[in-house]
């Protein structure tokens, strides 16, 4: 079983991440995880923090020349911020002098305050930040390597931005990931870029904040992944559960999702074909590569929503001063007009995380060169199968 575990505050020290049931011969530098953290930080209307902080990472084990061991790989990723915030969030004993007693209505701020019996909100989010995302994504990126030595890629794009739209059916592929990530806002279709953009200024000259939608796609992905058998063995369930887990994320649809469901039931299934030299196929990939909790063998795509940030530039948002009961206005740190092309990103690393577990559990193997094996040895079974009965 692949999983892993995150550290670490949002002005803390730094985060570290431990990702175990990670093959022996995995390839892995640095300088592929600063790249995928690196796109982590794109995207217009992110705030003066992406321009401030770096990711500083380093290799704790798990890793050695350059190759997984197969024991737990540890990395960290220090805060080069640390310094102005040591005395705020020292770990010794002692109270801050500026406690946060006005929660954001939409974040996590008051119902930890309440769960946890805080009186500081600090002690909340600073865990509940989204800064959390970058060791997931260093994650990812092993987990992305993993899937690439099965020749699966993951690539995401952004779709909606507030109430801009991009045009249905243009998608990217692997081979588009680099001109996604050239777009200010991660988007594939240069006309809804422009009209983000004008979008994402708008919000940020009165102070505001956009939500939106990205769609993630897995190419290359085999059949089989996943099981109808239980509730917690149906992939379209385990990817629904991690793409809810990313901060702000309210939505997430597999395929045509919702539109299906406004359809009679002759339009809403990809129907079946055969060709002797390519095997089993379909027409169309309404369902997004799932079917009964288990991939098809299409494209698997997933629809995205992240909500608006709840910081916001501007005081407007209602709230309670939790020490005197009175009626305020939330509190603000340095925050984002939209973090929705950042998401995209921290999705296409649930995605990833997935997959690879999937992939383990249906391949196993200690090694990259034994799981390639046990896939190739099930991909060359799957068309050559005798039809049932015969």
């Amino acid at each position: 079983m692949l999983r892993f575990l995150t550290a670490g505050e949002s002005h803390g020290r730094g985060l570290v991440v431990i990702v175990e049931g990670l093959p022996a011969g995995l390839a892995v530098t640095e300088a592929r995880i600063a790249g995928e953290l690196a796109r982590r930080r794109l995207g217009y209307g992110r705030g003066p923090r992406m321009r401030l902080e770096e990711d500083r990472l380093t290799l704790l084990g798990g890793i050695r020349h350059g190759r997984t061991l197969g024991s737990p790989v540890a990395i960290e990723i220090a805060n080069t911020e640390w310094p102005k915030w040591e005395r705020e969030m020292s770990p010794a004993p002692g109270r801050t002098e500026k406690p946060l007693t006005k929660p954001r209505p939409g974040h996590a701020d008051l119902v930890g305050m309440q769960k946890y019996g805080f009186d500081d909100a600090r002690d909340v989010l600073e865990r509940a930040s989204a800064r959390e995302t970058a060791a997931r994504v260093a994650a990812g990126a092993l987990a992305k390597g993993l899937l690439a030595e099965l020749g699966v890629d993951v690539v995401s794009h952004v779709v909606a931005m507030g109430p801009v739209t991009a045009k249905a059916g243009r998608r990217p592929g692997p081979e588009d990931l680099g001109a996604v990530d050239a777009s200010e806002v991660r988007c594939f279709d240069p006309e809804a870029e422009a009209a983000m953009v004008a979008e994402i200024k708008a919000a940020a000259k009165v102070g505001d904040s956009l939500g939106g939608v990205v769609e993630v796609i897995a190419y290359g992905v085999p059949v089989g992944l996943g099981s109808h058998v239980h509730w917690d063995r149906k992939l379209d369930g385990l990817l629904g559960q991690a793409m809810l887990s990313i901060q702000a994320v309210k939505g997430v649809e597999i395929g045509d999702g919702f539109d299906v469901a406004h359809r009679r039931g002759s339009e809403a299934h990809d129907p079946i074909t055969w060709d002797p030299s390519a095997g089993y196929g379909r027409e169309s990939n309404w369902s997004g590569g799932m079917e009964g909790g288990m991939t098809t063998g299409e494209p698997l795509v997933a629809r995205v929503a992240m909500k608006p940030l709840s910081t916001l530039n501007r005081p407007v948002l209602k709230t309670v001063d939790t020490v005197t009961k009175e009626e305020a206005v939330s509190f603000r740190e340095r925050t984002d007009v939209t973090a929705v092309p950042a998401m995209g990103v921290v999705a296409e690393t649930m995605m990833g995380l997935v997959l690879a577990g999937e992939v383990l559990r249906k391949f196993g193997g200690d090694s990259v060169a034994e799981l390639r094996r046990n896939h190739d040895a099930y991909a060359r079974s799957i068309d050559s199968r005798p039809p049932a009965g015969s």
